[in-house]
């Protein structure tokens, strides 16, 4: 775009004309004119002057102006933009030609009795500069580096509302396996690891992907889509499915392995309607309709429920399911199925079962009968035989012991006499000699792991320290922890175990003291109290903090 003249009506249609064409505002566009002249115009009279351009909206007159403003001396840092009180005085005055004026706080004097003051601008009308070719050059590019910005700002601004929803395209290429998305107003990427299996797409194609990201980046808004997202089979369903739109269904759970299988949770909100029916739709026409577009992805549709027991024995269909222990604490799940069952239960690859973990979140552990029955008879042999050595028992009695749920010496030794006593043939001195039997093993025990803890140099202040036992601080002066200093540094999960995720995978972390049943909580506490007597941490601050906590969630309704 050549410009011969700051003052011509060409200047509004050519605004108008790259407004429609980049679909942005004509002020922006305006805008971006004043600034590309208001720099030629610096080029010419100095770079130092303030020199601003207004384009008048109706006419396309532009008109230059330069700028000055008063400031204390010692303030002065620019003598082309600014000037003292003293230099303002012969110029604060009405202007006769109206080519030149002051204002004040944004409003033009009309009363120049008190003289200039700091802050009072002066502007002047200087001569409309004629762009050379070089110029007009500058200018153009300035022009449409404005443009651009504006056009990136409103491509983010449009998408970046749009993600997580599903929208359709054309292809327009494929680099490196990229495929390249025209989305109408923008370019959108369909990245290689987001296709589903080996599909594959030429250009002029139309295309339908999940807007999973759209990030705001130099070279202008990424938008990111997705073939494979768990989401992108949700969405599906919701445009598929009337209820799930209106809310009356909801999709609780999605897991994927795409373009082969996936598993989706569903609840209903109205109890006359049935959440996998209506999915499923007349002969299948819905879920059809979404297997369809995901390239035949077989889709297990579940029935959600709070339950985390009957929850899993839904996701694990088709496989029957015989038990389910639940580990809240681990946040991991036993199966126990029938053995012709094992098959089917993992799936091919272990697709079932992953699907499953997926959905339910759960780290899953497939048995079979005949397994857990072998577990079991192992773990009631060792019981057994724990009370065979210690309570000098033999193994008839030391099996009616398990048989009746005892598992450890601490049960034996400080249960009620009663529950002794309820057992066949346990009289009231057989019972106080098992309980006298279990409290001197265990006695001794402690006194044993003590000793071998102060050999290994732990303090008193450990030892004395409330919470834990013998053995417990035998195990953390293994490890190194001989001092409550020591402890209190310690982390919760250390101390009683957890689970890290790693790629996907669930690591278990064994912690020191996780084979004395520490839970994460009691860890926790442990800690706390320590770091509270070492005074490392004040007890009134954590009082008013869990006080202001409260009071906040009983404000939020919590």
């Amino acid at each position: 775009m050549a410009i011969t003249s700051a003052n011509q009506l060409e200047l509004l249609q050519t605004a108008e004309a790259v407004a429609r064409e980049k679909m942005i505002e004509p002020e922006l566009v305006i805008e971006a004119m004043e600034d590309s002249l208001a720099r030629a115009a610096k080029s010419r009279y100095g770079a130092e002057m303030d020199i601003r351009v207004q384009i008048d909206r109706k006419t396309g007159n532009a008109a230059f102006t330069r700028v000055r403003t008063v400031a204390e001396d010692e303030e002065i840092e620019n003598y082309q933009a600014q000037f003292t009180v003293e230099q303002a005085r012969p110029y604060f005055e009405p202007s006769r030609s109206g080519d030149a004026f002051w204002t004040r706080d944004g409003a033009r004097i009309e009363d120049f009795a008190g003289g200039p003051q700091v802050g009072d601008v002066f502007q002047e009308r200087v001569p409309p500069v004629e762009l050379g070719r070089i110029a007009a050059q500058s200018a153009k590019q300035v022009i449409l580096q404005r443009v651009r910005e504006a056009e990136r700002d409103r491509q983010y601004e449009e998408f970046r509302d749009r993600a997580g929803t599903i929208i359709n395209g054309v292809v327009k290429r494929e680099e490196y396996g990229n495929i390249i998305v025209d989305v109408g107003r923008g370019e959108a990427i369909l990245r290689r690891n987001e296709k589903i299996g080996r599909e594959s797409y030429r250009p002029n194609d139309r295309i339908r992907a999940y807007v999973k990201d759209v990030r705001r980046e130099t070279r202008g808004p990424q938008i990111f889509l997705s073939r494979t997202d768990p989401q992108f089979m949700a969405e599906l369903f919701k445009m598929e499915v009337p209820e799930i739109y209106d809310g009356v269904i909801e999709i609780k759970a999605v897991a994927r392995d795409p373009g082969s299988r996936a598993k989706i949770a569903v609840i209903s909100y109205d109890n006359s309607i049935d959440p996998v029916g209506a999915c499923v739709g007349m002969r299948g026409s819905r879920v059809q309709a979404v297997v369809g577009e995901l390239q035949g992805e077989k889709i297990d549709i579940i029935p959600w429920n709070e339950d985390q027991a009957t929850f899993l024995v839904n996701a694990l269909q088709p496989a029957e399911v015989s038990k389910v222990v639940v580990d809240e604490e681990a946040n991991k799940i036993e199966v126990v199925v029938p053995d012709e069952q094992l098959s089917l239960a993992i799936g091919r690859r272990g697709q079932n079962v992953r699907l499953a973990s997926q959905l339910t979140g759960l780290d899953i552990d497939i048995l079979t009968e005949e397994e857990e029955s072998k577990r079991r008879q192992a773990e009631f042999n060792a019981r057994t035989k724990l009370f065979v050595d210690t309570l000098d028992l033999d193994e008839f009695f030391a099996q009616l012991l398990v048989a009746e749920g005892f598992t450890n010496l601490e049960e034996v030794a400080y249960v009620e006499a009663d529950e002794l006593l309820a057992i066949d043939g346990v009289d009231e001195a057989t019972a106080d000699e098992l309980q006298t039997r279990a409290r001197e093993h265990l006695e001794a025990a402690n006194r044993q792991a003590l000793e071998n803890a102060r050999a290994l140099g732990v303090e008193d202040s450990l030892v004395d320290f409330e919470g834990l036992t013998p053995q417990m601080i035998e195990a953390l002066a293994k490890d190194g922890i001989k001092t409550l200093e020591d402890f209190a540094t310690c982390a919760d999960w250390e101390l009683a175990g957890g689970w890290t995720t790693d790629n996907g995978q669930r690591i278990k972390d064994d912690g020191l003291l996780e084979p004395f049943g520490l839970s994460l909580e009691d860890a926790q506490n442990l800690i706390m109290t320590a770091r509270i007597m070492l005074g490392w941490v004040d007890l009134a601050e954590l009082e008013t903090e869990a006080q202001a906590e409260t009071g906040a969630d009983e404000e939020a309704g919590v």
